[in-house]
């Protein structure tokens, strides 16, 4: 095997492709990235961890063709630190040597014949815009639960219906939920699928510089995969398995209390009084006419209070939440403005971004937070 390459173009393809290498792989082999020369003139780079596989197709000058298996971290790191210059790239029996103007590597290599075999792309789904899917997905996984413990709560829930899709997540305490538009393969398509949130977010930075990520999903032997591919750039994840809990009827069909109010001043003053908020201790809210006003503490706790223009609709309200969760989701709206609907001070509240401050100018992004008890 032997090929040059631009040295960008090496230096993106192997970070890309090592980003998800364990960091304690089950065998050695596993830490690898494969190199795959072709006659064609492209260099393939794999990854693949048996639940996880990322697949990176580059132009290169390709004098012999070949395989080889090299550790990817160190790779990627080697690739990162070169000079601005053509990489040569050879192998030589057991190793691979790495040479850019002056500087001159030699990596040891990993027997091909025990790297496994990388699942094929299921079949192809449908696509989606980039960006769309990008925002969707950075929107949703905000919820996504981060305690390991629970794997079905570290996923997002797909849904595809015709030419809809509708991701969710929730970790108990709170719910969100995006509705966008896509192309599907078969029209009139239904599917569910249970993505780690953690895959979904890896997709949304790296895959979404075109115009189209597609989707394809498929079971292979009983095993339920995803795929994405954009770019170049092919992943495969193995879906999570379980019954998601039916969240979705938790979202009301109507709120008959509601505030708008603007979204940065509101994200600003909740930081703000957030301050003084100890450990697990809400923030509370009382809504009232043209007025929200946001207070932590109490007693000989250090206490604080901020006020903020908003417009109320139906009756006056308090409630509280965790400071945390409730910026989350401020942060995830994207919108100037923010709607803010409730049915009861002790049920959750359903936060949507606004395109005006008219109330039912909504995105179709909702955040479903539950409030904390507190007392009055």
């Amino acid at each position: 095997m032997k090929f040059r390459v631009d040295r960008d173009v090496l230096a993106e393809a192997v970070a890309w492709t090592a980003r998800s290498l364990p960091t304690r792989p089950a065998v050695p082999v596993l830490a690898g990235v494969l190199l795959e020369a072709g006659e064609d003139g492209t260099l393939t780079l794999s990854s693949f961890d048996y639940d996880v596989s990322a697949r990176c197709e580059v132009p290169a000058t390709v004098s012999a063709a070949g395989t080889a298996v090299v550790q990817g971290r160190m790779l990627a790191d080697i690739a990162k630190a070169l000079p601005p210059k053509p990489v040569d790239v050879e192998l030589e029996g057991t190793r691979i040597t790495v040479i850019c103007g002056a500087s001159r590597f030699t990596l040891h290599t990993m027997p091909v014949e025990d790297y496994p075999q990388l699942p094929d792309l299921p079949e192809l789904a449908g696509s989606v815009d980039s960006h769309v899917f990008q925002d969707a997905v950075m929107q949703v996984t905000t919820a996504a639960s981060r305690d390991e413990t629970l794997p079905l709560l570290t996923g997002v829930r797909i849904e595809i219906e015709g030419d809809r899709m509708t991701l969710m997540a929730t970790d108990r305490y709170r719910l969100s939920m995006k509705e966008v538009s896509w192309t599907p393969q078969r029209p009139g398509a239904s599917e569910v699928a249970l993505v780690r949130a953690r895959t979904l977010i890896d997709v949304a930075k790296s895959m979404t510089a075109g115009e189209k990520v597609e989707i394809a999903l498929e079971a292979e032997g009983g095993v339920q995969i995803i795929g994405f591919d954009a770019g170049g750039r092919a992943t495969t994840s193995q879906l999570i398995e379980g019954a998601y809990p039916p969240v979705k009827r938790l979202f009301p069909d109507e709120t008959p209390t509601y505030a708008v109010a603007k979204t940065a001043e509101l994200v600003e003053a909740a930081r703000r009084v957030s301050l003084v908020a100890e450990r697990n201790t809400p923030i509370r809210l009382a809504f009232t006419d043209g007025m929200v006003t946001l207070e932590a503490g109490q007693g000989d706790d250090a206490q604080a209070s901020e006020a903020i223009e908003c417009t109320l609709t139906g009756e006056e309200i308090t409630t509280a939440f965790n400071p945390n969760l409730f910026l989350d989701g401020l942060n995830a709206m994207g919108t100037e403005w923010v709607r803010l609907g409730f049915t009861h001070p002790a049920k959750p509240v359903l936060m949507s971004g606004l395109k005006s401050e008219n109330a039912e100018d909504q995105e179709e992004f909702l955040y479903l937070l539950m409030p904390n008890r507190f007392v009055s």
